[in-house]
């Protein structure tokens, strides 16, 4: 898992983070006994299984199996990379990183000067509001209730009216046309050369959660066509895996546990700027998986706030699903017609936009009353239709509960009978291969050797025990592959003079390992000092009894082999090594 990154900066990290303090910023925990616990936040339950260490700095599940230590709650609970963890838990806690890219990218890397080409762009765009020729575009902004304020902050520009401006701004910084085309930032001709892919247009900078600029977007300033421009696709942008806004909204976000979605650059920074900070836009396209999961990582409440026209309710019907799927609650605000967020915020004001979103729809209703729109419900293909649509919706909720009762709702609303529906929305999970079950079934750890489950528990809670099992025992005297995998580890930290600690064995390990150390960790040990000392003496006697009894079995195999087969040699050298593993055994006794 760490890769490239240092172990010993990973170390340093863990040994400085508070588990309890990053988890506690993102679900409420109770103190019990020398921990904390809480309800998982990675799978439903009502009686708390979650429990978090202070002590060993790790966190273990006992309904689910989910372990490990602060990284990789970060990693599951924020969908985040293992870089991108490293990185914010080294922001906490004042942890320096090294200067160059840890994934593998100097700072001089292609991709590291697509974001520094698109920053100089930024700039450019920004220096140009300034210009006495950019008077009209100021005027328009203005007009358009964006305050100067604004306009820096989110660092709004202009591409002026001419061909080339950019393009000779950036190469008298040594800027080459083919990363200017990489970047999406020029156009090339078709008789040779390029020109500025933006120009006489407001720019919005696109920019992701760590402030780097993406990409463009670009507004015309008049009513000619298209009226919007976007950057295309490019190495360091996809359009379907980012949100306008976030990176200034993402902590309100979390603060409010929600977050209203519209459509548009400006459908965003008008209820932005008045107040509504906990506000994205989805940059004019219907939203898409990974933004539902970008969005999960702050928040699994969502509103959103589209145009009451027709493509805009087909956008929002076609979104709804996806936050389902990802078990995100939404809820759909429904504005006057013609109306979008900018214009009803200047004619209304922030407070009645508010009002709005605290009486957003839930999705039942919002898409039951759209389709009633469309259909007749008073007449049998009518109610059909609906019912085929709405149970669609509805299959996609992996609660039971919920299932069942908007199965209820549905039938009473179209009186219909709920048995129907019922067989009909089994039709609809057979055709997609949909299970019924709704919360995965807890992992449980194989059956494992209850005395190499002791020696590991115990040396994981007392480092001094490891050197002397270690003079003992080898890893591979451990049946199981699992505790085999983390007593090695354990031996070779000891070797290399190192604090054995689980945080740092999670650096090491699988999850099912992790999971398998987490749970041992948290198991209430009752031994005293001097009992453990002969805890340990007999731990050891009983697995190396053990190890003989394998091997005594593994040579009686052996030997009944090389008798079928007439091996007359291979018999011999086995059923002298049998021999001598009993003499030995007996020796000892």
């Amino acid at each position: 898992m760490a890769g490239l990154i240092p172990e010993n900066i990973l170390e340093d990290i863990l040994g400085k983070v508070d588990i309890a303090e990053v988890i506690a910023g993102y679900i409420p925990l109770k103190r019990s006994g020398k921990n904390f616990k809480a309800c998982c936040p990675f799978h439903h339950e009502k009686t708390p299984s979650f429990m978090v260490s202070t002590d060993r700095q790790i966190y273990h599940c006992f309904g689910c199996g989910e372990s490990g230590n602060a990284f990789k709650f970060l990693m599951r609970y924020e969908r985040m990379e293992f870089p991108e963890a490293v990185e914010v838990l080294a922001k906490k806690v004042g942890v320096c990183l090294p200067k160059n890219d840890f994934r593998g990218e100097s700072p001089n890397g292609a991709t590291s000067q697509l974001f520094k080409i698109n920053e100089l762009a930024q700039n450019f765009y920004s220096s140009n509001l300034n210009l006495a020729e950019a008077s009209g575009a100021r005027d328009y902004l203005y007009k358009r209730g964006i305050k100067q304020e604004t306009i820096t902050e989110l660092k709004i520009g202009l591409a002026i009216n001419k061909w080339d401006s950019l393009i000779n701004y950036l190469r008298a910084k040594s800027t080459s046309l083919g990363l200017l085309d990489k970047v999406g930032l020029v156009v090339a001709k078709d008789d040779g050369g390029y020109y500025d892919r933006f120009r006489n247009r407001i720019i919005f900078p696109i920019l992701d959660i760590k402030d780097r600029v993406l990409g463009f977007g670009a507004r015309v300033l008049d009513d000619s066509l298209p009226k919007y421009l976007n950057s295309p696709e490019t190495a360091i942008y996809t359009k379907g895996k980012h949100l306008y806004g976030l990176n200034f909204a993402k902590d309100s976000i979390k603060e409010d546990d929600f977050v209203a979605v519209v459509e548009g650059y400006m459908d965003f920074l008008i209820p932005y700027q008045d107040g509504v900070k906990n506000i994205v836009a989805s940059l004019g396209t219907a939203l898409t998986s990974e933004q539902a999961r970008l969005l999960k990582r702050y928040t699994h409440n969502v509103v959103m706030v589209y145009d009451a026209d027709s493509a805009g309710e087909l956008a929002t019907l076609r979104s709804l699903d996806i936050f389902i799927e990802e078990e995100m609650n939404v809820r759909i605000v429904s504005l006057p017609k013609g109306f979008d967020p900018d214009l009803f915020v200047r004619k209304h004001g922030i407070d009645a936009f508010r009002e709005k979103i605290n009486n957003a729809q839930n999705i039942f209703d919002y898409k039951l009353g759209v389709l009633k729109n469309r259909y007749n419900a008073k007449e049998i293909e009518g109610r059909a239709k609906i019912s085929a649509l709405m149970l669609d919706t509805i299959s996609k909720f992996k609660n039971a509960i919920l299932r069942s009762e908007y199965l209820k709702k549905l039938a009473q609303d179209l009186n219909v009978k709920e048995e129907a529906l019922i067989e009909e929305l089994a039709k609809v999970k057979t055709d997609k291969g949909y299970t019924t079950q709704v919360i995965p079934p807890p992992k449980r750890i194989s059956s494992i050797n209850p005395t190499e489950k002791l020696l590991m528990s115990l040396m994981l809670e007392e480092n001094s025990l490891i050197g002397r099992i270690k003079e003992s025992l080898d890893a591979k005297d451990f049946q199981d592959e699992r505790i085999a995998k983390v007593v090695s580890i354990m031996f070779e930290l000891v070797e290399q003079g190192k604090q054995v600690a689980p945080q740092i064995l999670m650096n090491h390990l699988g999850d099912d390992i992790s999971e398998l150390v987490c749970e041992s960790v948290f198991l209430p040990q009752t031994l005293t000092d001097d009992h453990k000392e002969k805890v340990v003496d007999d731990c050891i006697q009983r697995m190396k009894s053990n190890s003989v009894k394998l091997e005594r079995e593994r040579l009686h195999e052996q030997i009944k082999v090389a008798q079928h087969k007439g091996d007359h040699e291979r018999l011999a050298l086995l059923t002298e090594e049998f021999h001598c593993l009993i003499k030995k055994r007996t020796d000892k006794l």
